[in-house]
């Protein structure tokens, strides 16, 4: 699923759908973004996967279905509570892999616009961001 959600990101959110994603990136007032509209677009292809498989008894398409809702569940909690903390649950950690995730998500959205930008997955964080957390450890401990 990571590598469809880098697609997904940068050329649907990046893309055509910039107008559901900008608010993301240039947050207003409010706590509800028309970003959060992608859930709706994304748990549609799940719950028909899930409902049609399990009707018709193709449980390879159930089996994506549920994929794809695991990997909605994991967008939920590490993208919107861990990362942008929508939710206070996870506001301070000194977990490595955390850091990396969310350096990466605020290199991310340092581009304000659909262009020129970088680290589109959520779960696999490139090796620079991982090198970056190193580097700030270091420079703590010394």
């Amino acid at each position: 699923m990571e590598g469809i959600t880098w697609l997904t990101h940068r050329y649907v959110m990046h893309g055509f759908l910039w107008y559901l994603h900008e608010d993301h990136h240039q947050k207003g007032p409010g706590f509800f973004e028309k970003n959060d509209a992608f859930f709706i677009i994304f748990a549609i292809p799940s719950w028909l996967c899930i409902m049609l498989g399990s009707m018709n008894q193709v449980y390879w398409v159930v089996s994506i279905g549920a994929g794809i809702a695991m990997y909605g569940f994991a967008y939920f909690l590490v993208h919107e509570i861990i990362i942008h903390q929508r939710i206070k649950l996870f506001t301070r950690s000194n977990n490595k892999y955390i850091k990396a995730i969310r350096w990466a998500h605020k290199m991310h959205h340092k581009h304000l616009d659909k262009h020129e930008g970088e680290s589109f997955g959520m779960l696999i964080v490139a090796k620079k961001y991982w090198d970056k957390v190193r580097k700030d450890e270091m420079m703590q401990k010394q």
